[in-house]
């Protein structure tokens, strides 16, 4: 049997050091808004043979006043512009632009793959839908895991559960922002709709590998009584071990498929949820039951907080 609990202070320190990485990221950085949510343009094509120079591009776009200009290269003919919002009169016109660029060079053309616009307005009202979403969630979960874990009094309270539960989610999607606060600061990757999809399925994911164990560990106390609370705990991580470290694997074998093989619109989407599935394995098996054990140590040396 794998003796996870009795090395619990070298998990909390991995996971402390990337968990300040990442709010170092986060409050320094930040994260690099997309279209999703400060509003504006974006159109992502490919040419047939090669893509222009940016700075072509940015002179030929330039000539009808399309204003600031972001440009990305992906890959070898793949270009994504970001602009101001425009309408579809002015879209035509840069599509125009474009397929003249691709003219020049011989048996070369541009195809346009994607495009969407919106508005300040809805960006902002995106903004605060997010935040709602993220707070309502976290909150249904501490009250969902203390309702489920009601019957469980000995030797920790129900909430005590739900609160580790909320401090492993709470490292489950610091580590992704951080990521990508990093992302967006080198690379100009930026977030959009489809990552606050992958951070919220995140949380579903973890809480659903935390019960799991805890799940195991309310019957092991019934079953092993006689035996430490730290011995219960280790039975139940070790004996869910092997499903949670399969499940995560067929997730991320999928998603390894989708960020290389799918389109440029969703493979950081698929990068958010790989790490965030990644890691809520890592903190169901590692921390939060971990931080179970810890709590009742805390409660042993001092009789006054049993409660």
């Amino acid at each position: 049997m794998v003796q996870i609990v009795k090395y619990r202070n070298i998990y909390y320190a991995i996971s402390g050091t990337l968990i300040a990485l990442s709010v170092f990221a986060f409050l320094f950085w930040g994260l690099k808004l997309g279209i999703d949510f400060k509003g504006g343009s974006l159109l992502f094509g490919e040419f047939s043979i090669s893509a222009p120079a940016n700075n072509d591009i940015q002179d030929a776009l330039i000539k009808i006043d399309v204003g600031e200009t972001i440009i990305q290269q992906t890959g070898e003919r793949g270009v994504i512009l970001r602009f101001k919002e425009v309408d579809e009169p002015k879209h035509q016109e840069i599509l125009k632009v474009l397929e003249d660029l691709a003219a020049k060079q011989d048996k070369n053309a541009f195809t346009q793959k994607s495009f969407e616009s919106v508005g300040p307005s809805i960006g902002k009202e995106l903004q605060s839908k997010s935040i709602t979403a993220g707070m309502l969630v976290l909150s249904l979960v501490i009250g969902y895991i203390a309702f489920a874990f009601r019957g469980v009094s000995y030797p920790l309270a129900s909430w005590k559960y739900g609160i580790a539960t909320l401090a492993a989610l709470f490292h489950d999607i610091i580590i992704p922002i951080g990521l990508f606060a990093v992302l967006g600061h080198f690379y100009n990757i930026e977030i959009s709709s489809g990552f606050i999809a992958a951070i919220l399925t995140v949380l579903g994911y973890s809480v659903h590998d935390s019960i799991i164990v805890f799940d195991r560990i309310r019957e092991n106390l019934i079953k092993h009584h006689g035996r430490t609370f730290d011995e219960t705990v280790n039975i139940s991580i070790n004996q869910t071990f092997v499903r949670s470290i399969n499940t995560s694997l067929t997730v991320i074998l999928v998603l390894l498929s989708i960020y290389f093989l799918g389109g440029e619109s969703i493979k950081y989407s698929a990068l958010a949820l790989m790490v965030g599935v990644g890691v809520g394995t890592y903190s169901s098996i590692f921390i939060g039951s971990t931080i179970l054990t810890s709590w009742y140590a805390y409660m042993y040396a001092n009789p006054s907080k049993r409660k």
